[in-house]
Parts: C-alpha cells; structure tokens; sequence
C-alpha cells in the first residue's frame, strides 16, 4: 500500500510539473493535438464501457498485430486502448470502444472493472494492471520482449518491475531468452508463444498495378533515412533507367518535409514525382505515399524493400509484411527490437549506411526473403474465450 501511494503520488507530481510542456507540445506538434489533451487532462476521453474484454498497444504497429485477438474477441465485449495517434486511429477501425489510455494517475478512476485485460509488448505501466486487477480483470502481458540491449537497464529497476509483474496474471513471450530476462525480473507464469506477428501477417487489402522496371519501397522511413535510401536509388537509376521508388514514412507528421526534399530531387535530376494522395499510382519515377495503411499492398507489387528503422538507431520494422511476397529486403544494422522477427525470415540483407548505396545498385544479386517461423496463440485465444464466462468481481485496492 505505501508503495502504491508513494508511486501515485510521484507520479501525479510528474504530470503537474509537466503540464506547461505538454501543453505546448499539443499546440505546436500536429501529431500530439488529439493525443496529449486526452491522455493528460481527459478531453474528450470517457472511460472504457465496463465488464469487457480489453485490449491495450502502444502504437500503430502493435494495433495492427493484434487484428487475430480482436477477431476472436465478441464485438459487445471489446475495449480498445493506445497511446499514439496513429495507434487510436487503428484501433478506432475495430470498435466505437477505443480510447485514448489515460496518464497512470488518472487510472485510479477511469479504470473499470473488465473480465481481462489484454497489454501487448513492453507497456509496462504499475497502475494500469494494479487497478485493472483490483477491479475484476485476468491481466495478461502478450508478446513480451526484452532485448539484450535494453535488458540491463531493467535490470537497474528490478525493484520497481517486481511489483509490476506481481499484478500480472500472465505473460506470454516471445522466445525463450525473453522468459529467462522476464524470470530474472521477478515475473512468474511466464509462457513462450513466439511472436503473434507471425501468426497475424497483414494481407492485401486491394490490389495495386505494378509499373514497369523495378519498384524499390522505402518502408516505414525515418528522419536521415530518407535521403541515404534516395541516394541508393540514384545509383540503381543511372544503372536501370526505368527503376522507380515509393517512399513510406513512419510518421504522417514528417510527410511535408520529406516532400520538400523529394520535389527537390525531381528538379536536380529531372525525374518525375508526385504525392500518393493526389494521384493512386506509381508511374512517377518517384511517389511520396502519404497515406496509412497502404504499405502492405505496396510490398505486393515491389521488387525490392530498404526497411527503415535500423539506419538510425531506432530499433527496426516488421519485415513480415514484405517477407510473405518474397521481396528483396535490405535493413540496417539496428534491427535489436527486431531480432525475434528477423531470426524467423530467411534471406534480408543487413548492411551498414555506408554500404546501402552499393547494395542498392545491384539488386539482382540479392537473394528473396522466405518466412520459415511461426507462433502459437491458441493459449491466448483460449484465455479471451475462458474471460467471456467470466463474472467481474471487483476488489478492494
């Protein structure tokens, strides 16, 4: 109970102290208009409807992975949460009982009672479980990492994960180095099911004409990402004239000024461009896709994908999607957020920045991608099925 409040307390502490900055933030930054006054000072962000099967993601990435738990989910029973806008705006598609996930403090009386809770990765929040479990809720943790890179910084707050896993009914990993650094945490219940990307890859949702030449993706890019992976694309031209590149940033955000740089480059080397948004094809010599959700039907028709994500050090993408049609795919060497996914994908070619131009030049010698892993979420679905029986009995905290 002391823990409790004292972490109650630091962390409303944290909020207030913060308020003036994210204030700020949710003028000047477009991403965070909707997201911040939601999560910091509940604008528009009623409590999820009660006695109901919950599931919460980070980003745009995770709602979209968990597509197979939510079909399997009844749609009276689902509640949806995430953090981001472009999270929102995915969960949003499954149901009109989507929120926003409010900051820890206001958990205390947002929350209410569920039959479960669904946390997917490392949204390892304490008052998110501690009060979804007082109030009724089986509490799961599905798809659980934890990389060597970042294991030992949890490993310096030992202390505080402890008592986060203690509120955790379940965790469901994936791969077996995962659960021996969640065991080394304190966690308990711990079962290793692969990652659910593998067993939820996302297909077409319409099919697209494939241009003439070959077609390179610049997948899920961002910033300094753009203009190595044009670079690249230059060198591939000046070998394959009829060569033609779509750019997909990560962030909507960014879509502006990676325009700005690509209708300069049209200029300099004379080479056609335009916005995916104002015209559906790929004819140009270059297309800006500034649009959601299209990425998956663009891998369909590419020959060859510069995964983005691992030349700066952010982690790496899913390559699933590009790997199920055989794509040529070329990642960067800070892939650490992706090592279970790339370990289960034959074929990706991992290179440095410094050798991304000369990779790119010669596609022709780089070999397909082939997915040879997979996951099994039967226990998981067999939970969301045990939780629709389930009645809520509210504890006290």
């Amino acid at each position: 109970m002391f823990f409790t409040i004292f972490y109650f307390t630091f962390t409303f502490f944290a909020l207030v102290v913060s308020l003036p900055f994210l204030w700020a933030l949710s003028l000047t930054k477009a991403k965070y208009k909707e997201s911040i006054p939601a999560r910091f000072w509940l604008k528009n962000n009623p409590s999820l409807k009660q006695n109901g099967i919950w599931i919460h993601v980070c980003s745009f990435g995770e709602a979209k992975s968990i597509s197979e738990l939510v079909k399997k989910t009844p749609r009276s029973l689902l509640r949806l949460s995430a953090n981001t806008k472009t999270g929102f705006d995915e969960i949003s598609k499954y149901s009109k009982e989507s929120r926003y996930l409010p900051f820890e403090p206001f958990l205390a009386f947002w929350i209410k009672p569920q039959k479960m809770l669904i946390v997917l990765e490392a949204e390892l929040w304490y008052l998110l479980f501690l009060f979804a479990k007082k109030r009724g809720a089986k509490t799961l943790l599905v798809n659980a990492r934890m990389s060597e890179r970042s294991y030992p910084k949890y490993l310096r707050f030992k202390w505080l994960y402890k008592r986060i896993f203690a509120q955790i009914d379940e965790i469901y990993v994936q791969s077996k180095d995962d659960a021996l650094r969640f065991k080394e945490l304190g966690a308990k219940n711990i079962f290793v099911t692969g990652n659910i990307k593998f067993a939820n890859i996302a297909k077409i949702t319409k099919s697209l004409k494939k241009p003439s030449g070959i077609l390179v993706c610049g997948a899920s890019t961002h910033e300094n990402e753009e203009s190595l992976i044009l670079d690249g694309f230059r060198s591939l031209k000046s070998k394959k004239p009829d060569s033609k590149i779509a750019i997909v940033p990560r962030h909507p955000e960014r879509f502006d000024k990676v325009d700005k740089m690509m209708s300069s480059l049209s200029k300099l080397y004379g080479w056609s461009y335009h916005r995916y948004s104002v015209r559906e094809d790929f004819d140009s010599d270059m297309v800006l896709v500034d649009v959601m959700s299209e990425l998956v039907n663009i891998y369909a028709i590419s020959d060859l994908v510069v995964l983005g994500g691992a030349f700066e050090p952010i982690g790496g993408h899913n390559a699933l999607e590009a790997a199920q049609f055989g794509c040529k795919i070329i990642s960067g060497e800070n892939y650490f957020n992706q090592k279970e996914v790339f370990n289960g994908i034959e074929g990706i070619t991992i290179v440095s920045k410094d050798y991304l131009r000369e990779t790119m030049s010669y596609p022709n010698l780089l070999p397909q991608t082939s997915i040879k892993s997979s996951a099994n979420i039967d226990m998981i679905i067999e939970q969301i099925k045990q939780a629709d029986k389930k009645d809520v009995k509210r504890k006290s905290v």
